[in-house]
């Protein structure tokens, strides 16, 4: 029998209202201690009762509107997040396509940087030599690859950390919004990338609003919806339901926005007035 490389069962996640972090070790006994007293509701959890199994060579799309806590669910993968219920499992290291910038030093040369990231995400030295030319060549950086980081432009930097994550040998890529940055060249070698490790056997979480991306490399969705797993399916089930759901409050929006002009209109406020007047 095949077991998950990827298992949650019941989890949650906390947040204060008004906390702008989470993880501080003051943030843990200040939610414990309100929590103790009763006041919950300052508590606001982003994913709650959150319950899946995802098994090696799955390629799930993770599915939702804004603030329904796919990023949330990502970061609780790769235990940035410690979860306040339940738990989540996983066997094996992750590729994290998530905030590609981050954990670049910006003193640091784009050389000493791939070293850098590459160490941290559990690479050897002998393995990040074997893969050096092949990162400064897809980030298309080997005019640069000497400059500090902290004189490159936004794009080259995303370019790098895609660059460098991509050639990590972990069983599990988790990828949020990754694709949505550069240009339209590099997209495509993104796409191809991302195709290749499928291929290999490689399990993938992908965050992503887009539709066709979500099509061209997922057998799975998890629509999520206030915090919680709505639809497990097939992706196109999962963006159907998703595409209800946003349909349903596109229309209530509409419905609330007429009523407002209506009235707003001389005529409905004239008629409130006579209304009045009539009550008294």
């Amino acid at each position: 029998m095949i077991e998950p490389i990827i298992q949650a069962r019941d989890l949650g996640i906390c947040f204060p209202k008004g906390s702008k972090k989470k993880g501080r070790l003051k943030d843990l006994f200040v939610r414990r201690s309100k929590n103790k007293e009763g006041s919950a509701s300052q508590d606001f959890w982003p994913l709650r009762h959150v319950n899946f199994d995802i098994f090696p060579g799955d390629a799930v799309g993770v599915i939702g509107s804004n603030g329904t806590g796919k990023s949330t669910l990502l970061r609780l993968i790769t235990g940035v997040l410690i979860p306040d219920e339940g738990y989540v499992r996983r066997e094996g290291r992750v590729a994290p396509l998530i905030a590609l910038s981050a954990g670049f030093s910006g003193d640091l040369t784009g050389r000493e940087n791939v070293n850098l990231v590459g160490s941290l995400h559990g690479m050897s030295r002998k393995e990040i030599n074997a893969r050096f030319d092949d990162i400064i060549e897809f980030a298309e950086l080997e005019d640069f690859v000497d400059t500090p980081v902290k004189h490159y432009s936004s794009g080259m930097k995303v370019r790098l950390g895609f660059a460098v994550i991509t050639q990590l040998p972990h069983p599990i890529l988790l990828v949020d919004e990754a694709l949505a940055v550069g240009d339209r060249a590099f997209k495509e070698k993104c796409h191809g990338v991302i195709q290749d490790l499928l291929a290999e056997g490689r399990t993938l979480v992908f965050v992503s609003h887009s539709a066709g991306d979500l099509k061209r490399y997922c057998n799975r969705g998890l629509f999520l919806d206030k915090g919680e797993v709505i639809v497990d399916s097939d992706v196109e089930e999962a963006l159907t339901a998703y595409n209800k759901v946003i349909d349903k409050k596109t229309a209530a929006r509409k419905k609330k926005k007429k009523k407002q002009q209506q009235a707003a209109t001389p005529e409905a406020a004239t008629a409130e007035a006579s209304s009045v007047k009539a009550a008294q």
